[in-house]
């Protein structure tokens, strides 16, 4: 998620101060990803210092209004019309810990496999219960929650496929290849080398 740049873009639409870009990329993405004040205010200030934004004076209620600059639109219009690459850099806990899990001498990966599933299971129908009927895109508020939520239900349910995908992949190998034992070659000084995938 791009607080920088959804903040920009907002920004974009016209002077605001911290509270109210708070309340405006809440009810553009459906309140799921609360942002709080300071985190803005942060952002605010990194943006000014990259030029991209400039500090007004405050009002009589004391809110100082933010505003874009040149350099911040042409920002804003190169985020939207790039896409988002989606790198193998990130890590991902969850892969990481059932690989791990599934070569430890005595762990019980399928019980471990059974648990994340069955919470993953949950997650899923806690999403597909709070997702907005279909009919409900009726105001732009309304269209942006009900694209959040098919985005968190989609990838929740790619994480039950891939999930049952490594289940199956663990079922087909014997217990004794699992068990990966502690090496005794002792590794080189320095950092290793980057492996590509």
């Amino acid at each position: 998620m791009s607080v920088r740049q959804s903040l920009l873009a907002i920004l974009d639409q016209g002077p605001c101060y911290g509270y109210q870009l708070r309340a405006e990329f809440e009810r553009r993405t459906g309140s799921t990803w609360p942002l709080n004040v300071g985190q803005i205010y942060n952002t605010l200030e990194r943006l000014e210092r990259d030029g991209l934004v400039e500090r007004g004076e405050a009002d009589e209620q004391g809110h100082v209004y933010w505003a874009i600059t040149d350099a911040g639109s042409a920002e804003v219009a190169g985020w939207l019309s790039s896409p988002v690459e989606r790198g193998g850099s990130a890590r991902d806990e969850l892969a990481i810990k059932l690989a791990v899990a599934a070569t430890l001498p005595g762990v019980d990966a399928p019980a471990v496999f059974r648990t994340q599933r069955a919470a993953s299971l949950a997650r899923l129908e806690e999403l597909r219960r709070a997702a907005p009927a279909d009919a409900a895109a009726d105001r732009p508020e309304d269209l942006a929650k009900a694209l959040i939520a098919d985005a968190l239900i989609l990838a929740a349910e790619a994480e039950v496929r891939w999930l049952d995908r490594a289940e199956e992949r663990l079922a087909a190998h014997p217990q004794h290849t699992l068990a990966l034992e502690l090496s005794t070659e002792r590794p080189k000084r320095g950092r290793p080398a980057r492996v590509v995938v």
